[in-house]
């Protein structure tokens, strides 16, 4: 190599990133299938409806509790160890479901794909904090949440589809066979480091910067500080605007059709469309946030100014778009306002993500793991507290406006999050 070549930055920390991004898409295809599929399924095996509602929601309580199990894994074992254990479980699951005989197997894959998943996503958050400078961490950020909403876009074309030609089971095998040439292209590329990876040049090296490490041994991993973790200010604010997007987005995935027919008197096909053209929004969105980031980050210098101001901001905005499409009487315009609305909130996650790796240091999928479990928790209780809150009411009309409440707090969350508080280990165990 000769010494301009060496002065220029190889573009490995790019072929991470899709790889990442890769899995992200293919974690959203497998488990967005399942609602899609879950009427041919429930008469196909002879479910009931409370049966058939218990094999979709099992997937969410393994992903909420093991968050921090499966980010402390990845901290242990290294994230290369930790995605493909992951990616295979999550394969090995979409398969169970293709040639489950009944409702026992069923949940199980349930269980072992939510809890493969919850893992997933904090070891990535780990291997971007190590292959991406904080300049650009935000955009990646938006690139692998970018992933996940193409995959559920995937599954909500595919599916439908292939059901139609194919028997379930088939799409399903078919599904799970992306997640095994994933592990086996992913065993051969990624390293956990640059440093690790022969085909990183010193002048990428110098460009990531990596997280620190203990100057006594780089590689001797520190005892977890729980307790600061624990009594940090910013990580609980951090987590309470996760629990308002976790609590708006699933109001959107779950029940927002259904709100449609009852306050627009639209049809169930065209629930279904509009419901689409929302979550086009928050493909979007995801993808303009972290650029959006990490613009005022480099041109600024302020790293509180392009989370927290970022999202206080685009919180606020979701809330008063939301508000306002509750005073509309068209539904096209109300449609525009929730669809703007969403691309907004979906704006203020790539911060999100990226104000873990700058609070947790080496500890981000501790940090993560736990902002993402109260973020899934909500979400898992979203439908039945709307449930709950239409049939005490019996207005469909509160929904946007408890909604819009919900996001104005998550705005207000943002505020005291201080992403230079940074968690550093015990002196005492360094």
């Amino acid at each position: 190599m000769t010494q301009s070549q060496e002065s220029q930055p190889t573009m490995v920390r790019y072929q991470v990133l899709a790889l990442l991004t890769l899995s992200s898409a293919i974690a959203y295809l497998t488990r967005s299938a399942v609602s899609v599929a879950e009427s041919t399924i429930r008469i196909k095996l002879g479910l009931s409806l409370v049966q058939s509602g218990t094999f979709m929601g099992m997937f969410f309580w393994s992903y909420a509790l093991l968050q921090i199990p499966g980010g402390w894994l990845a901290y242990e074992k290294g994230a290369k160890y930790a995605l493909m254990l992951f990616m295979i479980c999550g394969a090995v699951a979409t398969f169970c479901i293709g040639i489950a005989p009944g409702l026992w197997l069923l949940l199980l894959a349930q269980l072992v794909m939510g809890a493969a998943q919850a893992g997933l996503f904090p070891a990535a958050c780990y291997s971007i904090s190590h292959w991406v400078p904080v300049t650009r961490r935000a955009f990646a950020c938006g690139v692998l949440t970018m992933g996940m909403q193409v995959g559920a876009v995937a599954a909500s074309i595919l599916t439908a589809k292939l059901i139609g030609k194919i028997d379930w089971r088939f799409v399903f095998v078919i599904y799970s066979i992306p997640g095994f040439i994933w592990v086996i292209t992913f065993r051969k590329w990624f390293h956990n480091s640059p440093q690790d990876d022969p085909h990183v040049n010193a002048a990428e090296r110098r460009l990531i910067q990596p997280v620190e490490t203990s100057e006594e041994s780089p590689t001797q991993k520190m005892s977890v500080p729980w307790m600061k973790i624990l009594c940090h200010r910013g990580i609980w604010f951090l987590c309470g605007q996760q629990v308002c997007r976790g609590a708006g987005y699933m109001f959107f995935a779950s029940w927002f059709p259904t709100f449609l027919q009852k306050t627009r008197n639209v049809s169930v096909t065209e629930s279904g469309y509009l419901q689409a053209l929302v979550f086009s929004g928050t493909l979007v969105g995801c993808l303009c946030g972290g650029w959006l980031t990490d613009w005022l980050l480099n041109r600024t210098g302020n790293l509180r100014l392009s989370r927290s101001l970022v999202g206080t901001t685009f919180l606020m905005a979701c809330s008063l778009l939301i508000l306002a499409a509750w005073f509309v009487e068209s539904t096209t315009v109300a449609m525009g306002l929730l669809t703007l609305g969403v691309f907004f909130a979906a704006l203020a996650g790539p911060c999100a993500f990226s104000a873990t790796m700058d609070i947790g240091g080496d500890y981000v999928p501790q940090v993560f793991g736990l902002m993402n479990m109260t973020g899934n928790l909500a979400a898992a209780a979203c439908p039945v507290f709307v449930g709950y809150l239409f049939r005490v009411t019996t207005n469909w009309g509160l929904v946007l406006l408890v909604f819009a409440a919900i996001y104005a707090l998550g705005a207000a969350s943002w505020l005291f999050v201080d992403v230079g508080e940074k968690i550093h280990p015990d002196k005492s165990e360094a």
